[in-house]
C-alpha cells in the first residue's frame, strides 16, 4: 500500500512540475525523487601510490581514469579453475559493465583522512582469517557457503548503496512522512518512516535493517540498525554491517541532476573506528529493470555440483 501511494504521489508531482520548479516537494520536503546512479570507477580506498592525496587535478584525473578502467576491465585473464570462469577469463565481458569513470577524489572513503578503511579490531581480523580458510577447504559444501549477495537476497548496508560493477541505479519516490529506495541490484526495496517513530524492538533483525529517517535542513539522514548478522564466508568487508552496527546515511540534493549521499559505518565490533564514504549519485533516464539474478537459481546449483565433482576427483586420487 506505501509502495502504490508513493508511485501514485510520484506521478501526481511530476505532473505538477514545470520547468522552473523548485526541488521541493508539494508538501514541502526537499525533493529527492527521480532515477539515480552511483556507478565510479573510483576505489573505495586511496591507492597507497597517492598517499596523502585527496584530490586529483584534471590532467591527473585524466591520465588515471584510462589506467583504473584497465584494472576493473573484464576483458582479462583470471584464475583458470574459478567456477564459472573460461580457461582465460571472466564469464562476463565488458557488454555487461556500467562503469562511469574516474572521479577527483582518489578515493570514496573520506573518513579516516587517509583514504582508507580502518583497522579490523581482533574479533574482525578473526572472523575475515577464519572466513578465507573456509572458502580454500570448504567453498561450497552448501548453499549457505556461498554469500547472500551470490545467493541473490541482498547485499546488505551499507552493500545495497555502494557502486559496484553493474545495475548500481536507484529509484527514489517520496510521500508525506516516507521516502522509499528501490534499488535496482538484487531487486532491494527500502522503506523508510520520517515520523518520529521509535526503532523496534532490539530482538527483530532484517537483512537492510531497521531504517529512521528525518530531515535536518536540506539533508535526509537515516539511521539504521538491527541488522541481521550475516555469517557468510564469501561476504565483502563492507557490504553488510555488523549485528552491533549502526549505519548513518546522508542524502543532500545539491543540484537538480546530483546528490551528495555520504554513508558512515559505525561498527565496533568489526572495526576499529567508524568510516564515512561518499558516493555522488547522478541522475539518470531510467527505467530500472528487473534484477532477475540468476532465475531458477541454477548458477547455485552449478556451484554445488562442481564442488561435488572436485571432492570426488580427490577421492580418487587420494585412493591412487
Amino acid at each position: 500500500m506505501v509502495l502504490a501511494a508513493v508511485v501514485l504521489a510520484a506521478e501526481v508531482h511530476v505532473a505538477a512540475q514545470g520547468p522552473a520548479a523548485a526541488l521541493h516537494t508539494p508538501w514541502g520536503d526537499p525533493d529527492l525523487q527521480g532515477m539515480w546512479t552511483n556507478t565510479t570507477t573510483t576505489p573505495l580506498e586511496r591507492p597507497k601510490e597517492l598517499a596523502e592525496k585527496q584530490v586529483l587535478s584534471e590532467a591527473e584525473r585524466a591520465a588515471r581514469d584510462a589506467e583504473r578502467f584497465a584494472e576493473v576491465n573484464f576483458e582479462r585473464p583470471v584464475q583458470p579453475n574459478a567456477t564459472g570462469n573460461r580457461l582465460d577469463r571472466n564469464p562476463y565481458n565488458e557488454f555487461w559493465a556500467e562503469r562511469g569513470s574516474l572521479s577527483n577524489r582518489t578515493s570514496l572513503v573520506v573518513e579516516p583522512p587517509d583514504g582508507r578503511l580502518p583497522p579490523l579490531t581482533p574479533d574482525g581480523q578473526r572472523i575475515q582469517t577464519e572466513r578465507a580458510a573456509a572458502r580454500k577447504t570448504s567453498p561450497a559444501d552448501g548453499p549457505e557457503d556461498r554469500s547472500a549477495y551470490e545467493r541473490c537476497i541482498t547485499r546488505g548496508l551499507p552493500g545495497a548503496m555502494m557502486p559496484g560493477f553493474y545495475n548500481h541505479n536507484y529509484h527514489i519516490l517520496q510521500i508525506p512522512g516516507y521516502v522509499v529506495i528501490a534499488v535496482e541490484m538484487i531487486h532491494d526495496a527500502r522503506i523508510i518512516p520520517l515520523d518520529g517513530r521509535p526503532h523496534v524492538d532490539q530482538q527483530i533483525r532484517q537483512w537492510l535493517g531497521d531504517s529512521r529517517g528525518r530531515w535536518e535542513g536540506n539533508t535526509l539522514v537515516v539511521e539504521t540498525g538491527n541488522f541481521k548478522a550475516i555469517h557468510d564466508r564469501n561476504i565483502t568487508v563492507f557490504g553488510s554491517a555488523g549485528a552491533k552496527a549502526r549505519v548513518i546515511e546522508r542524502f543532500t540534493r545539491v543540484g537538480a541532476d546530483t546528490i551528495d549521499y555520504q554513508v558512515t559505518l559505525d561498527d565496533p565490533a568489526t572495526f576499529t573506528t567508524p568510516w564515512t564514504a561518499a558516493i555522488p549519485m547522478t541522475k539518470i533516464e531510467g527505467p530500472l529493470f528487473e534484477y532477475a539474478c540468476h532465475e531458477g537459481n541454477y548458477g547455485m546449483v552449478g556451484i554445488l555440483e562442481g564442488h561435488r565433482a572436485e571432492e570426488q576427483a580427490a577421492e580418487k586420487a587420494a585412493k591412487k
